[in-house]
């Protein structure tokens, strides 16, 4: 399979903004064309948005999109992803499955639709919507390495992704799946600081945000570990020491470890 090949038609179950984020990847990387991609969801003003927005084909029902689709992503929430099998296990005929149902195990996919599938299941995050997701790929039994490249690029139209077995899909969706969620507070809170300061809010808010951005982009591009950037900005005796200090005493990182074992023990709770 080339690199600008088209790949095959893939239908959506569920059209909210994770399923807008991967069409717009796909179409945008030329993965597929937009009558290749069928799109399936209850709210009728989203579909007429997709259509409107990117050409995809709409206004079938779950089980026609997947009876008609070779590739199915299952891009529901996972308290309605029981109801969803439920209504296109009799259309499921050994397809490709991937599912970005947050926390739900693939045996939780494979049981109602009779083991007729092969499944992957993934764990996107909402940076996807701006080409700066981070997927996790757990592979289910079954599927080949041809899926398997077929899953990636998916994503991989979005982002950056990383197999993991499945046990760990839980710690991934703990860290990277609920992460933004955390960077976005603490990009407000450091704007905040900055209006204590004095700086007007729009200004705080952009030198957050970038600052945030860069040094992201510090990590990933100079393979370092983050601990020795960071020493790289502490002179002795000078500003940044302070304020890591400051940090120190408040349990900022204790505090973020926390907020990724209890996103992950919440995500184990969501999948049984």
């Amino acid at each position: 399979m080339s690199k600008t090949s088209v790949m095959k038609a893939v239908g959506f179950v569920g059209g909210g903004r994770m399923a807008e984020a991967l069409i717009s990847g796909m179409v945008t990387a030329k993965l597929y064309h937009s009558e290749q991609i069928q799109v399936a969801d209850r709210d009728t003003a989203r579909l007429d948005h997709l259509k409107k927005q990117y050409g995809v084909q709409v206004g079938l029902a779950n089980d026609e999109v997947v009876a008609t689709s070779e590739v199915i992503v299952l891009a529901v929430k996972p308290q309605v992803l029981d109801e969803v099998l439920s209504g296109i296990k009799e259309s499921v005929s050994n397809q490709l499955v991937i599912s970005v149902a947050a926390g739900v195990p693939i045996h939780r996919i494979l049981g109602p639709l009779g083991g007729q599938a092969r499944v992957v299941r993934a764990m996107p995050n909402t940076p996807a919507m701006v080409g700066e997701g981070m997927t996790g790929l757990a592979i289910g039994p079954g599927v080949g390495p041809d899926e398997v490249t077929c899953a990636r690029r998916i994503f991989e139209s979005v982002g950056k992704v990383v197999p993991v077995e499945e046990r760990l899909m839980d710690a991934v969706t703990g860290l990277s799946g609920s992460g933004p969620a955390y960077i976005f507070l603490a990009i407000e809170a450091m704007a905040d600081g900055g209006v204590k300061m004095g700086l007007p809010r729009e200004v705080a808010s952009l030198l957050a945000a970038q600052t945030v951005l860069g040094a992201a982009r510090m990590v990933l591009e100079t393979g370092q570990h983050p601990a020795r950037l960071k020493d790289q900005v502490a002179s002795p005796g000078g500003t940044t020491i302070a304020g890591l200090h400051r940090l120190e005493q408040g349990g900022l990182r204790a505090v973020l470890i926390d907020a990724v074992e209890a996103a992950t023990k919440r995500s184990q709770e969501l999948g049984h």
